[in-house]
């Protein structure tokens, strides 16, 4: 499968109908986004089961800034339609097999009592 470039209107129904979704924000004038490009391409051919999004970040400014983008590249990986991680900077292939090994290796139960856990601290403070 290839990278599938993301618009604000397909964001949100790609990442909560996919299982995992690992979304490349970036932009063609920044130099670190053109290096992380290939490695992001090749692991989607090697990851047929994953979705792998691109998002524009001139072409989609609202929906960066919904990200919170402040630095290009940033890789975003969602898990059942949780955000799992967030990192900015061009990881090299190895470091972002991690990333998907990591993400595939989760409990999501365990990450939904964990963000459960969290919201409740929130609501009492």
């Amino acid at each position: 499968m290839t990278t599938t470039a993301l618009t604000a209107a397909a964001f949100e129904d790609t990442v909560t109908g996919n299982d995992i979704v690992l979304v490349d924000f970036w932009a063609s004038w920044c130099g670190p986004c053109r290096q992380f490009g290939p490695i992001f391409e090749a692991a989607s051919e090697q990851h047929p089961d994953i979705v792998f999004g691109k998002v524009d970040t001139e072409a989609e400014r609202e929906l960066a800034a919904a990200a919170q983008i402040t630095s290009i590249p940033t890789l975003m990986a969602f898990r059942e339609g949780v955000l799992v991680f967030a990192q900015p900077g061009a990881l090299p292939a190895p470091a972002l097999e991690q990333v998907i090994t990591a993400v595939r290796d989760l409990d999501m139960d365990d990450v939904r009592a964990q963000l459960a856990a969290q919201q409740q601290g929130e609501e009492q403070q």
